[in-house]
């Protein structure tokens, strides 16, 4: 009996140090999730919206020649042919791909450059002002000018300097080179009225319409080029997934300004000779803004997961 009780006793105790023992032991270890790196390059889409920060093309006109056949005549013809004509800007869709590279520093900051290209969806904004004097007694001078610009294409080269605000969300500004195709158009039209002894001649040296017919006098020039100038702007990236991350961006872009020769407005007597000679001259300017989102495949390794580090006995 005795034996009994002391076996049952010493396995009693046995059970219940194991069970001590089981409930000292640490807890599992959680496993560690490495933040991810933005080190590397990455390509992508992007597309949004674009509108022109231009509100007026301006055409200044002066007198060449006046042969003072009706006097006013050349001055009051430069006047007319003067004018800031409005232009009302109107959003238009904007599209394209870039690439680029990260590279990540004291863990938070990200430095990098990217290049882009993009199109642009017709976005010519034309606007008319019409004017009119009275030159002379019976004689009149009717004057319309009218204007347009367009950018077919974006392209830009820039540097992009972040802070992350967390591991995986990327605030940003950017900045650099731009360049696109720029076009502009002026049209002016001037004839006179009530006078028989001086009409008009249709000068065709730039024409871009052919609705205007004698006596009327018609110039208009197309000026389109490649426009070089600067961009900057800033937005948020957000890694939500390996490689991939999505991105909200502003830019403003400048190319700078031009100037264009619509072509001479000639007046002739009823005889052909020169009477007057006025030259227009237009400015047009382009910039604007874009808003875009974008999404972008990172050719990075994502860092593998790292289990914990167990101490065996």
């Amino acid at each position: 009996m005795l034996r009994r009780i002391l076996l049952t006793s010493a396995g009693a105790m046995a059970l219940t140090g194991a069970a001590l023992a089981a409930d000292l032991r640490p807890p599992p270890l959680p496993v560690y999730v490495p933040p991810p790196s933005w080190t590397g390059f990455y390509a992508g889409l992007n597309a949004g919206g674009t509108w022109s920060g231009v509100k007026s093309q301006d055409t200044v006109s002066s007198v060449v020649t006046d042969n003072g056949v009706i006097p006013g005549l050349a001055s009051t013809s430069a006047a007319l042919a003067t004018a800031s004509v409005p232009l009302h800007p109107t959003a238009a869709f904007i599209g394209g791909g870039q690439l680029g590279y990260n590279y990540q520093f004291y863990n938070s900051f990200i430095a990098g450059f990217e290049a882009d290209i993009q199109g642009t969806s017709s976005d010519f904004r034309a606007q008319g002002v019409f004017s009119q004097a009275t030159v002379a007694p019976g004689v009149g001078l009717a004057s319309d000018i009218a204007s347009s610009q367009s950018t077919d294409w974006l392209g830009t080269v820039r540097g992009r300097l972040g802070f992350l605000f967390t591991p995986t969300l990327l605030i940003y500004g950017t900045g650099g080179f731009a360049y696109g195709q720029t076009n502009a158009i002026t049209y002016i039209t001037q004839f006179v009225t009530g006078s028989s002894t001086l009409p008009n001649a249709y000068s065709s040296a730039y024409p871009c319409f052919n609705s205007a017919t004698p006596p009327a006098t018609v110039q208009c020039a197309r000026y389109s080029n490649t426009g070089t100038g600067w961009t900057a702007g800033g937005g948020l990236e957000w890694l939500f997934m390996p490689n991939w991350s999505f991105k909200v961006e502003y830019l403003y872009y400048n190319l700078g300004s031009v100037t264009y020769n619509p072509g001479a407005l000639f007046n002739n007597t009823a005889a052909g000779a020169l009477a007057t000679w006025v030259n227009p001259i237009t400015k047009a300017s382009f910039n604007g803004n874009i808003v875009r989102v974008g999404v972008n495949y990172h050719f990075f390794s994502w860092p593998p997961v790292v289990a914990p580090v167990v101490a065996k006995y």
